[in-house]
Parts: C-alpha cells; structure tokens; sequence
C-alpha cells in the first residue's frame, strides 16, 4: 500500500501566505503569536502584518504563557437548557383555556406553579411549535353565571393563587376589574369568611340620611323647579361633612313626591351643538345679556337683570336688579366687572342696541376688547342662557313671592353667591377636584387697570359725585335728587345717549331724560334735564324724629327734583370772553354816537 504523498511548500514568514497554508484554527492561532513568544517581535509589528490588534495580542500571548496549547482551542459552546415536557404541556394548556392570555401572564402563572422563570419569548416559542388543542370544557364557570355567591367569589381568589392577573381573571370570568379588585381585597382583610355574604344593609348606626339631610332637602323641593343636581349642590355648600350622592338626593325627592304631593320638575329634550365661543382660559370670553323677571309687585313694572359671564369657569363676575334696560344700566354692569377682575379678550353679546351703543363701543376699543355677537336666531351660543335658566330654576320661585323691591334685591343678592360657590354640571368631571364656578375661577384676572386709567376710559359715561344734605347731585349746571338718606355720600351718574341715571352700591335711584350737545372745544354740556322718575330704594334714614309735611305730600309730584343753576363764576385773574357779561360799556357804538 502506497504512501499519501504530502504537499510540499516552499518556507515562509509571510503572514498571508501562512494564513492560506494552515488547515486548522488553532494552527492560525499559534501562528499568529509564534513570533511574539519565540522570538520577542514587537507586538505593533505583529499587530500591522496580521491585522489584529495589539490587545488580541497581548491577551492570546498572557493566555499562552498560563494554559500553553489548550489555550489555543476554543471552549464548547453552552448547551440550551432543555425545557421540561410538563411545563411545555403547562403552556399549551394555558393557552387553550383562555386564549386572551398574552406570553407574560402566561410565564408568571407557570413561575406561581413550579417557580420556574421563562425567558421573554419561551412561552411564544412553544406555541409556535405546539398545536394548541380545542377546549370543550372550563376551570371555572363565568363569574354571574355561578348560583352559589360563595364558590364565584372562590373562583376570583383561586384564579388569583394560581397567578392570574386582575386584568386576565376579569377578562376569563366575564365581571368587570371593580369587583374583581373588591372580592380579592375583601379576602385580603377577612381571609375565608371575606367569600361569605355580608349584612344587608348598613351597619348599625351608621347611616348618611338624618333627618335633618330630608327636611333641608324637603324644603329645597318647594321650589318645583330645582332638580336633584341642583339640590345636591345646595346642600354641599350649606351641610358641610355630609356625604349624600345626587342619587341619593333623587331618590329622597321621590319619596317626598310620594308623600307631600310635590310636582316633579319638567325638563325639556336637551340636544348638545357646538359651541363657537368655548373659552379655553379664564377671561379669555365673557358674555352678557338682559333677562326679563317675572314679580308680583304691582307698582313696579318691568324688572330686568344684566349679568357678565365668563365661558370659561361659568362665573357670574357682575348682575345687577334694575328697572330699565338702557346703556346706563348695561355700562354700570360693565364697569363693575372690569373694576374687579380686568378685561377679557373678547366680548360677547347678541344684537341688543344697549351693547353696541357708541359709548360701549369707544370703552371696547379703549380697552382693547374684542366685540362679537351670536348668530341671529340662535340663543343657544351664548352661554349666560344657560346660567340664566338656572337662575330661572333657583330663584324665579322666589323672585315670584318678593312683596317688595327690598325683598326681590335680597333674592337676587343671595342668588349670586350661590351660583358661583355650588357645584355645576359643567365642571363635574374635572380632573383637578374644582367643581364650582368660583373654584374654576380662582384668583386669576384678565387685563387689570389703574383706577384712573378706568374712570378715563368710562369718562364720558361715568361721574362721581358727593351728595349734598339734602340728595342732590350736581352735574355741570344742573342739580339732580338722588336720595336724601344717602347725603355726603358718593354716588355714580351714569350718562348714556338721553338718560342720566344715578346709581349707588350697584342699585339706581333716580332717572332722567337728557339733552346733551358737544362743546366747540371739546366736552359736552347738559342743555335740558326732564322727565325725573325715582325709583324704590332700600335705602331709607332713620329719622331722629318725624317730620312736620313731607314733600309729596305738600308739593306734590311737582317739587323740583332737577335744578337748572347758574354757570361757575369764573376765578380771579380770568377774563371772559364777553365783557357784557361783567359790566356794561362806558360809551355806545361810535357809529351809534354819530
């Protein structure tokens, strides 16, 4: 038998011909480093002839020189460990149980089971590779479809030991996560007995409803128009500690219906439209308007109440009670809301003539404030009707009792604050926990104005003045009655197109029709004051002692309430510009003379 003939190949140290001539890895290894431990090369040589780097080097030589030639084979590759047949079949089970279970809550039940960990993608490989058989039958019938309440209740808790997640025991069980978090905590605090049936009902003497909750309810209910969110509202602000929910105040109010023959307030079909004018910061919008009051004060007339809203917390930021609805009235309104919280960015009204009168619009464009208006014949895009129906709804029962104008300003006085300080249903899901319009509202303001940089914008519709002892207030050259109970005391006078009204603590005094006419320099002046009309105040002075004749009964309806006056004399110094006003002339005209 013939010999295998080897190949012959010329010597050499060139690494590249070496690296084609070796047949084994380790025999490329060693060659590698042979001149570096046989002969001493420097390592960077080495490290630019074979394309390794130097570290390479200096680790294969360190392991050369401690393990010899084994160093230069490579160490067996770890082996997969194995996955046991059982927890194999354990997935597949799973899987076929309740197919909505994910990889993860598949690896904590088995880790719960035989406290093996699964890696992140064992359980999705295992089902990749098993066929997942068809389940006929359950571990546990749905949660509602179980008769026994002790067993359902074990079905959660064994679902729960097993190490099944909140989300997946719901998911399997058919009952929402609420009950099933409430039977595991409940097991939690009372172990075995925590699956029997409790009590029904409260626990003895514990009970939310006293008495005393029903009577306040009771007698919010005289109002027929008040619902159970309003109700509730109310007796959150007056009954601080008591913990009723508005269900719980309906269900009261029907029982009061049953037994006292209340009417059930109506509702009409409400249908949500979008909103052109949704504010999306405080101040950004407010919206006015005029409502109508329905009273049985015979003598009185007309009622009406102008109020300013902002969209944005639904606050009610001014309203007054009055008895005109003019643009003296609107404008004190106005004044009262910029006064105290600034001015917003825009303004909205509808298409009345008090809002777009050429006093209000010279006070918009001072102050920078944007006028809009409603669409024509669409009510509904102004907010303040829906603060004005719940005005209709808290308060007309009592606007409709009020036997005098005192009586009906104390209504609407009490209103207001009661408004802003209840809960409203368009903050109740909130995140922040603010629930009524003052909370919303807070201390922000919009664009806040000195005071005189206020009374110069409001200037030629906005007068200050001190009454003198007997009421009256004077205005250029003329006197005109307030209130003699409110003598040496400031009053405003509001002067809007031909009426003058004069107006204190936000409630108007007396009326005037006016002829006003501009002065050729600038100004204005007052050439006619008439048609005078007091209105009923709640402010009237204690008298020391009666008077002897009263002025309507001894004058009548004739005493002067508006005095024209004579004009400024002029100070000293000052020359007038008709000098016949002063003294007469010395001599005639000359050509008089001749």
């Amino acid at each position: 038998m013939s010999r295998r003939r080897r190949r012959k190949a010329q010597p050499t140290d060139d690494w590249e011909q070496l690296e084609l001539l070796c047949a084994w890895d380790e025999q490329k290894e060693y060659e590698r480093i042979r001149p570096l431990v046989l002969f001493g090369t420097p390592v960077p040589e080495r490290s630019v002839e074979t394309t390794t780097s130097e570290r390479t080097l200096y680790r294969k030589m360190a392991a050369f020189r401690d393990e010899g030639i084994s160093s230069l084979f490579a160490s067996p590759k770890a082996k997969r460990r194995g996955l046991e047949p059982t927890i194999r079949r354990m997935i597949v089970d799973l899987k076929a149980e309740h197919p909505a279970l994910n990889d993860n809550e598949i690896a904590n039940i088995v880790y719960v089971r035989t406290g093996r960990r699964l890696g992140d993608h064992t359980a999705a490989r295992v089902l990749a590779e098993e066929v997942i058989p068809l389940k006929l039958s359950r571990l546990f019938e749905p949660y509602h479809q179980t008769e026994d309440d002790k067993e359902r209740r074990g079905a959660v808790v064994a679902l729960h030991l097993d190490g099944w997640s909140v989300k997946a025991i719901a998911s399997y069980l058919k009952v929402s996560r609420k009950t099933v978090y409430r039977v595991i905590g409940r097991w939690l605090r009372e172990g075995a007995d925590g699956l029997q049936d409790g009590p029904s009902g409260r626990p003895e003497g514990v009970r939310k409803v006293d008495l005393a909750t029903m009577d306040f309810i009771r007698r919010k209910q005289e109002n027929p128009e008040l619902g159970a969110f309003r109700i509730h509202a109310a007796l959150e602000q007056q009954r601080r500690g008591v913990e009723v929910s508005v269900r719980t105040v309906g269900r009261i109010m029907a029982v009061h219906r049953a037994i006292y023959g209340i009417q059930k307030p109506k509702r009409s079909p409400h249908r949500k439209k979008q909103m052109p004018f949704e504010a999306a910061t405080r101040h950004e919008i407010w919206t006015s308007d005029v409502r109508y009051l329905d009273h049985s004060l015979p003598e009185t007339g007309n009622v009406y109440v102008i109020s300013i809203l902002d969209n944005y917390s639904r606050a009610i930021l001014a309203s007054a009670v009055t008895l005109t609805q003019d643009t003296s009235a609107y404008l004190s309104v106005l004044y009262a809301a910029i006064e105290r919280y600034g001015s917003p960015k825009r303004f909205v009204t509808d298409g009345g003539a008090i809002f777009r009168a050429k006093q209000a619009l010279s006070i918009y464009e001072t102050l920078d404030i944007t006028k809009e208006e409603i669409g024509r014949g669409k009510p509904w895009q102004s907010y303040i009707e829906t603060t004005f129906n719940i005005q209709r709804r808290m308060a007309d029962f009592h606007f409709a009792r009020a036997q005098s104008w005192a009586e009906l300003l104390a209504v609407h006085a009490e209103w207001v604050p009661n408004y802003n300080e209840q809960s409203h249903w368009a903050h109740r899901e909130r995140e922040d926990g603010r629930r009524s319009p003052s909370e919303v509202l807070g201390w922000v303001s919009g664009v806040r104005y000195r005071e005189e940089d206020l009374k110069r914008a409001f200037f030629w519709t906005r007068f200050a003045r001190v009454l003198d002892p007997l009421g009256y207030a004077r205005l250029m050259n003329w006197r005109v009655y307030a209130e003699e109970a409110l003598a040496k005391r400031e009053v405003a006078l509001w002067l809007g197109g031909d009426t003058l009204s004069v107006e204190y603590a936000g409630e108007t005094l007396s009326r005037y029709e006016v002829d006003c006419h501009p002065r050729r320099g600038g100004g204005f002046f007052l050439r006619e004051v008439r048609e005078p009309e007091l209105f009923e105040s709640t402010h009237r002075r204690s008298w020391p002692q009666l008077r002897l004749f009263g002025l309507e009964e001894t004058l009548g309806e004739g005493w002067l309430k508006a005095l024209r006056l004579e004009a400024y004399a002029l100070r000293g110094g000052q020359r007038s510009s008709s000098q016949e006003a002063l003294q007469p002339r010395l001599f005639a005209n000359s050509l008089e003379a001749l």
